[in-house]
């Protein structure tokens, strides 16, 4: 069943402490950006609908909003209910009260004209979570306020707008710092952006509001002051954890939340049985899922929606991105791998690298300074070091021995390479693809094999040797003959 409360997420603003041309709410912390954290926080109230305000770079956080999954929505099947974020164009940016004005005529309709409660919180703190919404929701209903502001108690207040309560508590107004007094900056409860607010006295209040002489723009923060000056109930609802409702106003403040979001989530995966060495030095993406009793030693980074197995264990430094590493899996110190699938109780590295396209079979071993690419290893088959494998095939228990080359790319086009079961590939091999190599043969180390070779065959492809005894005797003997030049 659909609330009844529309809400809507402030994300028009550039964001001027940031110098970026990126708009401030497509930077990104802990993986995701930052109003992609506030989407997925507002979703599970399942509001009647979700707006996101947008003014700089509209087109572009418009398309981040569909690549995230989150709409917005167009044509039949969107709008209220459907669960997609639709938009508002604040085609001037002059302040969070005009973004609201804005979009009177849609947030109304949403709204079910004056019967909806309109939600407002801001596209820029990734930390917020759904119960802190669920929580102010069920305050604001539980006062029947006309208004509700979500504050919080912080050691350093900074820059944040100061709530202003009369004798018996009650809240009176909300002080932006630079209108502040010396007295009222010494005020440690903050505003945090974030309001409820019944549609029927709100836009009436925001057609009162007027422009801040100094910035030339209209506050929502005056709407409440308005209200309370009318006489309507006013509420007020801490934040428990002051952290979760911090706006991020420069990359400084980025760096500190990125922080907290990757400890959030390193803290659910230990909560649910992974061992996590040095948390605060991993980096773990929120998609990413890990099984219990693995574990992630220090420096690693687990990105996108990579899928670990149980019983798993992902090596200091290493990177795993978008892959899927079945149970018992080991990967080593330093390696790299991306878009790949390691099977159960297969060995990655040390210092291996398994780019896009690559399957290892179970238990496999894929040692130092390996790389495969595009390429399925067959099980209990081996490349235990220095090896380029590309565009292959590989059957089961293969061993591919160090030095070993899969000739791939002729300069124009890539071609297979195909090494059935069994088959014994010695060190400082070459295969010049298109080549097969049959079951149960055996490539003699140093060959460079271009034609195909039979099942249980023995394929030797290098130069005669030849050897002149006394050479370098002779050689020096000439060297001391003959008269050094100096140019």
């Amino acid at each position: 069943m659909k609330d009844s409360t529309v809400v809507v997420i402030l994300a028009a603003g550039l964001g001027t402490r940031f110098k970026s041309k990126l708009p401030k709410v497509l930077h990104s912390a802990g993986g995701r950006t930052l109003i992609d954290h506030v989407v997925r926080a507002v979703k599970p109230l399942a509001s009647r609908a979700t707006f996101a305000v947008i003014g700089y770079q509209a087109a572009q956080v418009e398309q981040a909003l569909r690549s995230a999954g989150h709409g917005p929505g167009r044509g039949p099947g969107s709008g209220p209910g459907s669960g997609e974020v639709r938009l508002i164009l604040q085609k001037k940016q002059l302040g969070t009260g005009h973004a609201l004005a804005a979009g009177e005529r849609q947030l109304r309709r949403a709204a079910s004209s004056n019967r909806g409660t309109i939600m407002v919180v801001c596209g820029d703190t990734p930390l917020l979570t759904t119960a802190t919404l669920r929580n102010l929701l069920a305050h604001h209903r539980r006062k029947r306020a006309i208004a509700t502001v979500l504050t919080a108690d912080m050691a350093n207040p900074a820059a944040y707008g100061r709530i202003l309560r009369s004798a018996d508590g009650s809240l009176l107004a909300i002080v932006e710092l630079k209108s502040a007094t010396a007295e009222q900056k010494k005020i440690r409860e903050i505003n945090t952006g974030i309001y409820c607010f019944e549609t029927r006295e709100l836009f009436p209040a925001l057609k009162r509001v007027r422009k801040n002489p100094v910035s030339g723009e209209y506050y929502l923060t005056d709407v409440i002051e308005l209200l309370a000056k009318a006489g309507h109930r006013l509420a007020v609802c801490r934040a428990v954890d002051p952290d979760e409702v911090a706006g991020i106003n420069d990359r400084a403040e980025l760096a500190r939340v990125d922080t907290l979001l990757r400890l959030r989530k390193a803290r659910e995966l230990m909560i649910a049985g992974v061992t996590i060495h040095s948390p605060e030095t991993v980096r773990i993406d929120p998609d990413v899922t890990v099984g219990p009793d693995s574990t992630i030693e220090a420096g690693v980074y687990l990105n996108g929606g990579t899928k670990i197995g149980p019983e798993c264990v992902i090596g200091a430094y290493s990177i795993v991105t978008d892959s899927q590493l079945a149970a018992r899996v080991t990967v080593k110190t330093s390696c790299v791998i991306t878009e790949s699938q390691v099977d159960d109780g297969a060995s990655v590295g040390p210092f291996a690298h398994l780019r896009p396209g690559s399957q290892i079979g179970a238990g496999a071993r894929i040692g130092d300074f390996v790389e495969i690419k595009k390429s399925r290893i067959g099980r209990l088959s081996r490349a235990n070091h220095l090896a380029y494998i590309g565009d292959a095939t590989v059957g089961e228990d293969v061993n591919i021995g160090a030095g070993t080359i899969t000739v791939n790319y002729d300069g124009v086009n890539k071609h297979q390479t195909i090494i059935e079961d069994g088959a014994f590939i010695g060190s400082g091999s070459e295969l010049i693809a298109p080549v097969r190599i049959g079951r149960g043969a055996f490539v003699a180390a140093g060959s460079t094999i271009h034609d195909h070779v039979p099942a249980n065959a023995l394929a030797i492809a290098r130069a005669r040797q030849s050897v002149k005894p006394g050479w370098m005797v002779a050689r020096v003997r000439k060297l001391k003959k003959t008269p050094k030049t100096h140019s």
